[in-house]
């Protein structure tokens, strides 16, 4: 994997491509390329123009279709400054080459471009190591088609691979390279755990959510440390674990990577090892940033994601992150308040019910409500410790 300090020169100009079929309705897809865009801008490029073809099913050869292709082609040759078409869905080796044929430009998918952002993000040799196997694995069915798609040494989106051997290399050493980066995760997995069992018997407190939803900012606050945040999707890709005490109560805090629609599930299987932490804990936050228009379909990833990784059993305290500006965005400046207080009263009793009552509304970044989360996390962990550890009565006095 090549780690570049300054990855990008100057801002590329993109293209942001999808399909409306049938697992797809037109209105997912909208929400889709909004996300596509804010992750297109994560890795340094400007979405400038988005195109989207209604078709049954996938094509083949060019994935929307050789009349949209030609459409997207007319456009480009008027703006010759956009140098990267972006597709929602992932594309094959086949695929890729035929539409940067048509195209005459860099062409690349989702999946790749989320390895991007991980590739640039990743700073420990344990994140390095995952994604780098979750680069070989998205690579090696598409050796076949993507040998120009590989000599693209130049920089840019999607140019970010494992190295400039790939060119020359072939099915087996691209297994071979597999192989060894799995042993590798298999030994820093080891040393992994041994950490974690050292930490002795505490009760663990895990922070999931979807990316960008202010996860290592709550971190912060409540443990008043300095986590990397910043608002980018995948600002944190390591987990990042600390010893807080509330009330002569202690525990561990864990910041872990956030969740995505669509992420690929070679990064999902190369992550696992990381996210052993959200396995292995006893209380899970969700935090949602309930000011983003789709945070319910938002919670429904992380949920599924959850459950996927056995971990729908949990206590789950779901944080509702981002009320400033929730209150912001859905409010007018002329509506009295007597009507926002109902709204507001309704919006939290719905979730109430919802979640049984083990909710809370905070702002992270304004310090809104704080002090109740610390309240809610305290009753929750002590009620982990008698289960436990009843003998640590220490902890409750």
């Amino acid at each position: 994997m090549i780690d570049k300090k300054n990855k990008f020169s100057k801002e590329e100009k993109a293209i942001l491509v999808g399909l409306v079929y049938k697992q797809q309705t037109e209105q997912q897809l909208h929400e889709y390329l909004n996300e596509l865009a804010f992750l297109a801008e994560t890795a340094g490029a400007k979405a400038v123009k988005t195109f989207f073809q209604k078709l049954p099913h996938p094509d083949s050869k060019t994935f929307i279709g050789k009349g949209k292709l030609e459409e997207i082609h007319d456009y480009i040759q008027l703006h010759k400054d956009i140098e990267v078409a972006i597709f929602d869905d992932e594309l094959t080796g086949a695929q890729i080459t035929n539409i940067e044929k048509a195209l005459d430009i860099k062409v690349i998918d989702r999946s790749d471009l989320i390895l991007d952002i991980f590739a640039s993000r990743a700073k420990t040799a344990q994140a390095k190591a995952q994604v780098e196997l979750a680069q070989y694995q998205y690579i090696l069915p598409r050796l076949r088609g993507m040998w120009k798609h590989l000599e693209r040494l130049g920089g840019g989106i999607g140019t970010r691979g494992p190295g400039e051997t790939e060119i020359e290399t072939d099915r087996r050493i691209v297994r071979d390279k597999i192989s060894l980066l799995r042993k590798r995760l298999a030994e820093i997995d080891k040393q992994a755990f041994t950490q974690r069992k050292e930490r002795g018997e505490f009760i663990r407190v895990a922070l999931v959510g979807y990316t960008n939803v202010g996860k290592s900012t709550i971190m912060n606050v409540l443990s008043k440390s300095e986590v990397f945040a910043e608002n980018k999707l995948f600002a944190t890709l390591d987990t990042t674990t600390r010893k807080v005490v509330f009330e002569n109560t202690p525990f561990l805090l864990s910041d872990t990577v956030g969740f995505i629609r669509k992420l690929p599930h070679h990064l999902v299987e190369s992550f696992k090892s990381t996210l052993d932490e959200v396995k292995e804990s006893d209380i899970l936050l969700h935090v949602v940033d309930i000011s983003h228009p789709q945070y319910e379909d938002q919670m429904a990833v992380v949920n599924k994601t959850l459950q996927e990784l056995g971990c729908h059993d949990k206590p789950v305290i779901t944080v509702f992150n981002k009320m400033d500006l929730y209150v912001k965005n859905t409010f007018d400046e002329w509506l009295d308040s007597e009507t926002k207080e109902q709204l507001l009263r309704e919006l939290k009793e719905r979730w109430v019910n919802d979640t049984r009552g083990n909710c809370i509304f905070i702002s992270a970044t304004e310090r809104q409500n704080i002090d109740e989360l610390r309240k809610v996390l305290i009753d929750k962990i002590r009620e982990n410790y008698r289960i436990r550890y009843p003998y640590k009565t220490d902890f409750f006095y």
